[in-house]
């Protein structure tokens, strides 16, 4: 598998990227959605260094947020360690990507089959529902805002959470974290276009509703149909953002070419 530098075809390597935008608050989430929206777009060679220092100027921020995302970015897959504190953008290809999520959404459907086929117990449901509920006032204003990003991606993994959980328990639950170290399989892996944030809402409409469909399979306790889907929600980062004409990480890759 050759490995591809991340890096947009006809991107400038001066890395003037107008779709850039830096996050308006110091909130993590933030961040971490910043840092992971540039490696995405090519703004970083694959094997470049980055320094706390220069992306916390970048951005606007403190070092302090900058440190947990990279920490964070690393558990993704997408920076690894360069000595004691410095991190390097990782080498991934488009088929890392695309099995990493593949992977995620076959054993977040097996989990969701296995808990329809258990039953919710009603904590679980409540969770579930707490979760449908936060969405919906982040949606409920018409638009997406700074500020719902980083509250969006916590609810997002809270879901995703409740159902591995309750219906894989441990086993499932470490393969998906073993899953997560690649690149763009996390549920937390949350890209968000912030120069597009009209049609990233839509996109967090129909993730919205695809989270109604399981939470009403799981109360029908149809397990054929929460597994199959689990599996097609997992493809939203893949497939989803691309009707509503924003960059995604399989638009993306498409266009990658190999140093």
């Amino acid at each position: 598998m050759d490995p591809i530098a991340v890096q947009l075809a006809g991107v400038d390597p001066a890395r003037t990227d107008p779709r850039v935008v830096a996050p308006r608050s110091t909130d993590s989430a933030g961040v971490v959605a910043s840092l992971r929206q540039w490696i995405l777009g090519g703004r970083f060679r694959a094997g470049e260094r980055l320094a706390e220092a220069t992306m916390a100027q970048q951005l606007g921020v403190s070092r302090t947020p900058v440190r947990l995302a990279f920490r964070t970015l690393e558990q993704e897959g997408l920076l690894q360690k360069a000595g004691a504190r410095g991190f390097l953008v990782r080498e991934f290809s488009d088929q890392d990507v695309r099995c990493a999520i593949e992977v995620r959404g076959a054993l977040e459907g097996l989990a969701a089959r296995r808990l329809a086929h258990i039953g919710m117990s009603p904590a679980v449901r409540e969770q579930l529902q707490a979760c449908l509920d936060d969405a919906q006032r982040i949606l409920a204003g018409g638009q997406l805002a700074e500020a719902d990003i980083g509250p969006w991606g916590r609810l997002n993994e809270r879901f995703h959470g409740t159902i591995v959980q309750a219906g894989g328990g441990r086993v499932i639950a470490d393969a998906i974290s073993r899953n997560d170290h690649l690149p763009f399989a996390s549920a937390a892996s949350l890209v968000i276009d912030r120069s597009a944030l009209d049609r990233e809402y839509l996109k967090l409409c129909q993730a919205q509703l695809h989270h109604r469909l399981v939470v009403q399979a799981l109360d029908q306790r149809d397990s054929a149909r929460v597994e199959m889907l689990m599996r097609e929600h997992a493809c939203v980062p893949l497939q989803y953002g691309s009707l509503f004409g924003l960059h995604t990480p399989g638009a993306a890759f498409a266009v990658l070419r190999t140093e």
